[in-house]
């Protein structure tokens, strides 16, 4: 398998990687349109076989992300060291461009949930989940992205706010950020939050990958409730959010998450060439602004290629 570490442009657009999607990737690898695949990492826990083959061969061709979804990073318990060393040598022999977790625990009494749960936004929690990403960070010998959640309550006893919680873990563990574009929108309107407020507080210049997805929209006599399902195309106000949010903080490479009622592969690739669209336009601005006014004061002044 690949030793080396493909690193992925800041314009880069992925998908999740499905069984179903598997031989389409292969046909597709290489072409414009798909630079990355994401791989949930307990899928490939293994020792051998073909799934593994299958994602080697893939990631010949485009890059490589491994989403965590059982450290328990926020749970109470120690972390699971048998599952830590099982993904340390998955990260070792896919070399993976990123490496990603939860903030979210799914462990208790050596049981797993099948759920990410949250964790009350609080300076014991926040002690807990630094001491957990730095172990995990340690193990694995390089830094991870963590990934808001998306939740449908808020703890009373909550200190601080979401963002405010990201912004000191960074801080405390020099992690990154995954900052699920999906996950806020439903956060933030299930629980009434003011969007620019979280994201001045966000440490922006932590993002290393965004996630788009859709959500299913409830409706109760209280009013709209918002799920993270995952089971439909990249929601209207989403996409806006998501122009917003790269045009603030730049662009980073964007996955479209797709886990039900499964696409054809070519609508997968055009959500994800839309998002491309998007980081490139934003990279684009930064060049501009970069290149600075020209002679005349006004736009920059551009090479004649003819000349």
């Amino acid at each position: 398998m690949s030793k080396s570490v493909r690193s992925l442009p800041p314009d880069a657009a992925g998908i999740g990687l499905k069984t179903e999607y598997e031989g389409d990737v292969l046909r597709e690898a290489g072409r414009p349109g798909l630079s990355f695949v994401e791989i949930h990492a307990e899928n490939f826990m293994i020792e051998g076989g073909p799934r593994l083959a299958c994602i080697a061969a893939i990631g010949r061709h485009v890059g490589l992300s491994v989403h965590g979804v059982s450290a328990s990073l926020g749970g109470a318990e120690p972390l699971d060291r048998n599952h830590l060393a099982r993904l340390k040598i998955l990260v070792g022999r896919l070399r993976p461009a990123l490496v990603s977790e939860h903030l979210a625990w799914c462990r208790r009494g050596g049981r797993y949930h099948a759920d990410l749960l949250p964790v009350p936004y609080d300076r014991a929690s926040l002690e807990l989940v630094t001491d957990h990403v730095k172990e995990v960070q340690d193990l694995l010998g390089r830094a991870i992205l963590i990934e808001n959640p998306s939740t449908y309550f808020e703890f009373a006893i909550s200190e601080m706010m979401e963002a405010e919680f990201l912004a000191e873990l960074v801080e405390r563990t020099g992690c990154g950020l995954l900052f699920d574009i999906n996950n806020l929108h439903v956060s933030a309107l299930n629980h009434g939050w003011e969007i620019d407020r979280y994201l001045n507080a966000l440490p922006g210049d932590a993002i290393g990958e965004y996630h788009l997805a859709g959500h299913t929209i409830e409706h109760h006599r209280e009013g709209e409730f918002r799920i993270d399902t995952h089971d439909a195309p990249v929601a209207a106000d989403v996409w806006a959010l998501f122009e917003t949010v790269v045009a603030r903080f730049g662009a980073h490479p964007t996955l479209i998450e797709r886990d039900d009622h499964l696409p054809p592969f070519a609508e997968l690739l055009a959500e994800a060439a839309r998002a491309a669209a998007v980081l490139q336009a934003s990279t684009g601005r930064q060049n501009d602004k970069a290149a600075g006014p020209g002679p005349d004061g006004g736009k920059p002044e551009r090479k004649n290629d003819a000349a």
